[in-house]
Parts: structure tokens; sequence; C-alpha cells
């Protein structure tokens, strides 16, 4: 049975290194074959919005904008829907091939067998 991870960001620049963890994990499993979804919640929505990746600075850690492209390259992006919503972020603002969807699909995707789910 093939393994896939969800890993469900929930912070930005409000908690660096957390974010920062959550997107290296999501980097390193795509790099290494797992399926990967990584979702973004909160503030680390707005890391999907095009140059806001790029801003981001965290010393000794690799830019988040080419772990991010990692992750696309590889696997799937989301940003929680309610958290676009209260952001006023639609799919056109953010990066290309970062999806928007909602609490069921990720529910459906945590639920699946053979999948680990690691929030951060």
């Amino acid at each position: 049975m093939s393994r896939a991870l969800v890993i469900k960001a929930t912070s930005g620049e409000d908690a660096p290194e957390r974010c920062n963890q959550a997107f290296t994990v999501a980097a390193a499993a795509a790099a290494s074959g797992v399926e990967i979804s990584l979702w973004l919640t909160g503030e680390a929505s707005w890391l999907a919005v095009p140059g806001r990746a790029a801003e981001f600075s965290l010393p000794h850690a690799a830019p988040l904008n080419d772990l991010l492209d990692a992750v696309l390259a590889a696997g799937r992006v989301t940003v929680c829907t309610q958290c676009a919503a209260r952001r006023g972020l639609t799919e056109a603002d953010l990066v290309e091939g970062v999806r928007i969807s909602g609490a069921a699909t990720f529910v459906a995707e945590v639920t699946a067998e053979g999948v680990q789910a690691l929030v951060y």
C-alpha cells in the first residue's frame, strides 16, 4: 500500500518557524516520492498569493518560495475556503496551481486509507 501525507499549515509570518517546518516537511516528502497535499489555513493562506512566499524570511531555512514550488511540482496545495474568504482571496489571486477547497475535502483526504496527517 502506498502512503500519502497531508500537512496543514496553520500559521504564516505570525509563527515563522512552525510555518517553515510545515513547508520543509511537505517539500521533503515530495522529493522523496511521497504523495503530498499541503493545506494552507489561517495566516498561511497569504503564502499562496504570488510574491508572498518570496518575501518570507527565516534564518537558516530554505527559501519558502522554493519549498512551495517543490510541493506544487509534485503534489497539491490547497487554501482553506473559509480562510480565503476571510482574507478576500479567490483562486485568481493565488499562485497558479493552488486551489481553494473546504473542510469536506480536507476530511476526505485525511481519512483516506494509507494517509498520515500532520498539523503545524
